[in-house]
């Protein structure tokens, strides 16, 4: 599934494009959480923050302005690097 069939589903309140975007970017962006915080529990805090955000605000994603892997790479880089600073 594109990243335009995705946001176009998930702007819909479709729950299997939510299911569909995490099977596809899911190990990504936990990657890129734990890469940051060197904490498993924190990356997977991350994890679940960067998609609930994704379903409650779909269209806080453009996918005229760049890939969903790259925009869920932004938000988790940016959870992380907070969550390193705080804690």
């Amino acid at each position: 599934m594109t990243d335009l069939e995705l946001c176009t589903r998930l702007t819909a309140g479709d729950l299997d494009a939510l299911a569909c975007a995490y099977d596809q970017h899911g190990p990504y962006v936990y990657g890129v959480a734990i890469e940051v915080t060197g904490s498993r529990a924190q990356a997977e805090e991350i994890t679940q923050d960067v998609f609930a955000a994704l379903w409650q605000e779909p269209r806080s994603y453009d996918p005229a302005l760049g890939s969903l892997r790259g925009w869920l790479a932004g938000r988790a880089l940016h959870e992380s690097a907070l969550r390193s600073k705080v804690g």
